[in-house]
């Protein structure tokens, strides 16, 4: 790996703070004004949009180093094949049996989402404080489709388990 330990730490540094940026921004979904919207008056009426907010992700890295080592290459019977000392000249062990190995590593990676959807307006009128729920038909018809299509698979196995 080029470039010193240094710079290899300053890149990790850099990594890390990409990713606390990227998942403070999925977090702010979730945040109250997402959740309750600006309230709306006409007629004596006060209307509050309400919605379900839900937001997650996961981040990881990792990170290794170490000096120059020797690493013995094993010979074709499994033993490991004699290494001679390092050249003064710096050249590959190929003759020895063996191959100079630079300490490095590297890694990383995350992921997130954010979703939101209206469910229900708070209406606030003469006649008090109520709550109107919204009817999500596409949420209905994928719960029915789901539902369906698993008792569909049940009945199949059912059938095929009595023949």
């Amino acid at each position: 790996m080029e470039g010193s330990l240094s710079e290899v730490v300053d890149s990790v540094r850099q990594e890390s703070e990409a990713r606390i940026r990227a998942l403070m921004g999925i977090v702010s979904a979730a945040d109250s004004v997402k959740v309750f919207g600006p309230p709306v008056s006409s007629g004596g009426y006060t209307v509050i949009p309400a919605a379900e907010v839900a937001s997650g992700g996961g981040f990881g890295s990792g990170m290794g180093f170490g000096p120059t080592q020797k690493h013995r290459m094993k010979a074709h019977d499994g033993s490991p094949a004699p290494v001679a000392p390092a050249a003064p000249s710096g050249e590959a062990d190929a003759e020895a049996g063996g191959q100079d190995m630079q300490g490095a590593g590297g890694g990383g990676g995350g992921g997130g989402g954010a979703m939101a959807r209206p469910v229900a307006a708070i209406v606030i009128g003469p006649d008090g404080v109520s709550v109107r729920p919204v009817f999500d038909v596409t949420k209905l018809a994928l719960t029915a489709l789901g539902a369906i299509g698993a008792a569909v698979v049940l009945s199949i196995k059912l059938w095929a388990k009595r023949r």
